[in-house]
């Protein structure tokens, strides 16, 4: 069968993305991952927890990225073996995976009613809850999107604090002090003022093409280390292929890669920090021309 083969000759992987929207009145989950303190690590582990009842232990799959999907929290998976992916379809379409976050959540949330959840699964862009039925076409689906990225910084602060706390030693987050406040979960600090944050527009991209000159190549580094399309040979070939038209377009071509294979994960945050990581502090300085959130 078609779904037994893979891509390259190699291990069988796979991705896919469940989009999870909290069905009860004032449960926002999206607003609770948001939360810097225990409400993203709550809303982790219940993920996690579902996870592994439903593809059938720890192995198999890992969580690559939870990232806004605004009113939905988007889970992003990568299944590293068929029979866990199968399983997870399987629970998926039983309607267990539901009834699996349910469980959780209402135990780990401490709600007083039962905990509904909407959900929609999605493989590049299939729609899995419309086939189903046909479970060797959604593990033909899973397997021809391939994650496109690594696993994400912040996900992986989550498993450590979750081993932490399976270890019986959970520590517990420092309270902020007076002299700083925490810093909203919409916005990022850049040289001790709040900005908030959104998605690169096509201004920030003209900006940093007109002002990086060769240095292009360096953030395109820094950047790879969040987005696997920029990984390996990539930023040489834009170097290569570009060439004759220069370093305005090498570097144009180099961010336009970047918000393609990141999507709504393409923030203006991340390209802030990889300008600051090349000491480009100037040039990003130029692109926020915006109000500091106070």
């Amino acid at each position: 069968m078609m779904a037994y083969k893979t891509v390259d000759g190699g291990p069988w992987t796979g991705c896919a993305v469940l989009f999870l929207r909290s069905l009860c009145p004032g449960v926002n989950l999206l607003s609770l991952f948001k939360d810097r303190e225990q409400g993203k690590f709550v809303v982790f582990k219940v993920i996690k927890l579902t996870l592994t009842d439903s593809a059938g232990g720890l192995g198999g799959h890992e969580i690559l990225k939870i990232h806004d999907a605004d009113p939905f929290l988007g889970v992003e998976v990568k299944f590293n073996d068929m029979l866990a992916c199968r399983q997870f379809l399987e629970s998926y379409s039983s309607g267990a995976v539901r009834q699996s976050l349910s469980q959780h959540a209402g135990r780990l949330l401490t709600l007083p009613q039962e905990f509904t959840v909407e959900t929609q699964l999605k493989a590049s862009a299939h729609i899995l809850d419309l086939c189903l039925d046909q479970l060797e076409l959604c593990l033909q689906h899973v397997h021809l999107s391939q994650p496109e990225r690594l696993r994400d910084e912040e996900i992986e602060h989550l498993e450590k604090q979750l081993e932490i706390q399976a270890r019986g030693s959970e520590p517990q987050p420092d309270p902020p002090t007076q002299e700083e406040c925490p810093v909203p979960s919409h916005c990022f600090k850049f040289q001790n003022k709040v900005f908030e944050d959104r998605m690169l527009t096509g201004g920030d991209v003209q900006s940093f093409s007109s002002g990086v000159g060769r240095q292009w190549k360096h953030v395109g580094r820094a950047l790879a280390k969040s987005c696997q399309a920029l990984k390996g040979p990539a930023i040489d070939n834009l170097a290569y292929e570009y060439e004759r038209e220069g370093l305005y377009e090498q570097a144009y071509q180099l961010l336009s890669r970047f918000i393609q294979a990141e999507g709504r994960a393409a923030k203006l945050s991340r390209l802030v920090k990889a300008l600051e990581d090349c000491k480009l502090t100037s040039l990003a300085e130029s692109i926020l021309e915006i109000q500091p959130r106070e």
